[in-house]
């Protein structure tokens, strides 16, 4: 994964719990690394270690991490210069969500090894939509959920996600049900 991640992760965790707690997750995770450098690619083995190093030493477990991390990762790529980027890619949640492979073919240029997931919404209806979710890469699908509510909060949509098939089971890909209210606008309101 590229540094970009790592640094996320080590924002997060300093941000939440102090600059002591990420040296130990560090220190636990057998990170050597001062500074993760965004455009650098590093394995994907690190951002496990340090995954799990930051479980056992919160006392929370991996999937709330993610979850947790899939929030903050919004916030943290708008905060990035990433903002503009994102914006593009929609006005409304579901907007947004059906842009998502749109949105890491343009990152692609930016970070030429991204190997990104894949996304796709169906069955959508004026409140949910079903989003399918494939990567190459295992143990996400709780990154996903956070993902999804905090794109929620970015577009003030309240969401709920509710995974309904998982790689874990056997299932080919990922798939969540994502319920939404959609944000009253001024011609939503009855009239006077």
């Amino acid at each position: 994964m590229y540094g970009l991640v790592n640094k996320a992760i080590e924002g997060m965790i300093r941000s939440q719990f102090g600059a002591e707690t990420w040296e130990t997750i560090k220190q636990a995770a057998a990170v050597r690394v001062e500074v993760f450098v965004s455009m650098e690619a590093y394995p994907d083995d690190m951002t496990h270690r340090l995954v799990k190093a930051a479980s056992q030493t919160l006392g929370l477990s991996a999937a709330d991490i993610m979850q947790a991390f899939g929030e903050y990762w919004v916030q943290y790529t708008a905060q990035e210069g990433y903002g503009e980027l994102l914006e593009m890619a929609g006005d409304t949640l579901p907007d947004f969500l059906q842009n998502l492979d749109n949105l890491h073919a343009h990152v692609g240029v930016v970070f030429p090894q991204l190997q990104p997931p894949s996304f796709e919404c169906t069955a959508l209806a004026a409140d949910s939509l079903n989003l399918h979710y494939r990567s190459n890469r295992e143990g996400l699908a709780e990154m996903v959920v956070g993902l999804v509510k905090g794109l929620g909060t970015r577009f003030d949509t309240p969401v709920t996600v509710t995974q309904t098939q998982s790689r874990q089971t056997g299932a080919e890909h990922d798939e969540f049900l994502v319920r939404y209210h959609p944000p009253q606008t001024d011609h939503d309101s009855p009239s006077p």
